[in-house]
């Protein structure tokens, strides 16, 4: 197994959670990122700039590292949604949501700190909402509050009673750090799961 450090760039309680159920060391260290979108830019763009901007910050910490940096957002129609932040955002989000099909898009990217080799890439993900009231939406809030999530969306919980159907390659990606793809990387990288 490889002795060099695995950093995961972010402080998502969500993100550590699930590199954990890979098994192995990491530490988790917070990224310094704008996560401001530019004027125009595609949900496809900002996650992976914001991705290799999230890596890309914390490598002057840890020079023989390899660094996860990964990031997610939701889109409908071209328009995205990030994070709501607060009850009154994740209400207009969901009402947006409601009897539509979503794609959370997550960047992944693997930095080799040492070396300054790259691996990146997006891995989409469908959601279609079933048609949402007002009650089904204050309800859902109120027993699961996810202002911290892409379109006050949380698959892992609650969240799945407002899905009609989710199609995608990585149900972790879903979860806003898509494992499956990580694997690969890592073992391209050196550094195996298994």
């Amino acid at each position: 197994m490889n002795d060099r450090p695995l950093i995961l760039a972010s402080t998502s309680p969500y993100r550590k959670e699930l590199l954990a159920r890979l098994q192995i060391d990491f530490t988790a260290t917070a990224p310094e990122t704008d996560e401001t979108p530019c004027p125009g830019e595609a949900a496809e763009t900002l996650v992976m700039r914001l991705a290799e901007a999230k890596a890309r910050s914390v490598a002057p910490r840890h020079p023989r590292a390899l660094i996860i940096g990964s990031d997610q957002v939701a889109s409908i129609e071209g328009e995205i949604l990030g994070k709501p932040g607060d009850a009154a955002r994740a209400e207009a989000q969901l009402r947006r949501l409601s009897g539509r099909t979503v794609v959370f898009h997550t960047g992944i990217v693997l930095l080799d700190s040492a070396t300054g080799a790259l691996w990146r890439d997006r891995i989409p993900f469908y959601v279609t909402f079933r048609e949402l009231s007002e009650s089904t939406i204050r309800a859902y809030l109120q027993r699961e509050p996810a202002l911290d999530c892409a379109g006050a969306f949380k698959s892992e919980g609650l969240g799945i009673a407002l899905c009609q159907r989710m199609e995608g390659q990585d149900p972790s990606a879903l979860m806003g750090l898509p494992l499956i793809r990580l694997s690969q990387m890592l073992e391209a990288a050196g550094h195996p799961v298994i």
